[in-house]
């Protein structure tokens, strides 16, 4: 099976109201989690390369990665590229085997967001690749995306129209009150997702696929783990996942998931070392990393996008 778009994983997800998981892969290990995870419960999958992944691990690593992925699971997947800055790197992913890109022309203003977006899906389309955009800008870090909470700014339901028409987007991410990285709120801070946002987007927008970034739940098992063996995430707060599992059966098609794995990885390794500090065998300390990569993916498949058996 080739690498897919995400068209019909998101038709389908929207009539079935849930969500398909869009899960930031870097490496091997957390390639492996995931699909292991997807194919024990058969759902679709998104698996997704930043920027800051591509510089790591290189495009060409990360693509033949996902491919082998493919091979071995036999399950639909779609290779995306998460936050766009501009035509070049969409370009560059389109051509170097993306099934789907996003552009991020939300830091830009709303006109020169859509000239952006429009560039892209003109390019993207003509080979058969899809599109996601952004309208609103999400709080927090993650790799090359940062902007404060000052800046961050909710999705105007009034502009998504407009902003579908003039682009072609396949696909629109938009603000409600997520946010990047494990620190996504003030200490006391309550989490709360603007649902009223998302009714008017979806009435505005009747059946068209919306995505949430920076959704992790940040689990606490992991946080423990990690402030056990010298961190400092005291003051971690994720998405509570009944606000996720709400999302996801309304217009929410697609749920981008990177914090958790990030804690799910560090967890495993620091505890691993810190009882072995006599090994220095990276598989032995990846093993456990891998496993709770697969066991919090797993988790989100079944139990909040609710795309288990979807594949």
């Amino acid at each position: 099976m080739p690498l897919v778009t995400s068209t019909e994983m998101f038709k389908k997800a929207y009539e079935g109201h849930y969500a398909i998981g869009a899960f930031n892969v870097n490496n091997m290990e957390i390639i492996q989690g995931i699909v292991s995870a997807a194919k024990e419960v058969q759902a679709p999958l998104i698996l997704q390369v930043s920027a800051g992944a591509r510089k790591y691990a290189n495009h060409v690593y990360l693509t033949k990665l996902v491919e082998a992925a493919i091979e071995d699971s036999g399950l639909p997947i779609c290779l995306h590229l998460d936050h766009g800055a501009d035509f070049e790197i969409c370009k560059s992913c389109i051509d170097g085997g993306f099934t789907s890109v996003m552009i991020d022309g939300s830091h830009h203003s709303f006109e020169d967001n859509i000239e952006l977006t429009k560039r892209v899906v003109d390019y993207a389309h003509s080979k058969g690749v899809v599109v996601e955009g952004e309208l609103g800008q999400l709080a927090g870090i993650e790799d090359d995306v940062n902007v404060s909470a000052e800046n961050a700014s909710y999705t105007q339901p009034d502009q998504v129209e407009e902003f579908v028409s003039k682009t072609g987007v396949d696909s629109l991410a938009i603000a409600i009150g997520t946010s990047h990285g494990a620190f996504k709120f003030k200490p006391g801070q309550k989490p709360q997702l603007r649902f009223d946002i998302l009714k008017e987007v979806e009435k505005r927008l009747p059946n068209f696929p919306i995505v949430l970034h920076g959704a992790s739940s940040v689990v606490p098992k992991y946080v423990d783990i990690i402030n056990k063996y010298g961190g400092n995430l005291d003051n971690a707060i994720g998405i509570p996942e009944d606000m996720l599992r709400e999302a996801s059966k309304m217009a929410v098609c697609k749920i981008n998931i990177d914090s958790d794995l990030r804690l799910a990885m560090t967890a495993g390794v620091r505890e691993y070392l810190a009882l072995h500090p006599e090994h220095f065998d990276p598989r032995q300390y990846l093993k456990p990393a891998r496993e709770n990569i697969k066991d919090v993916v797993k988790h989100k498949l079944v139990h909040v996008l609710g795309c288990d058996g979807k594949a």
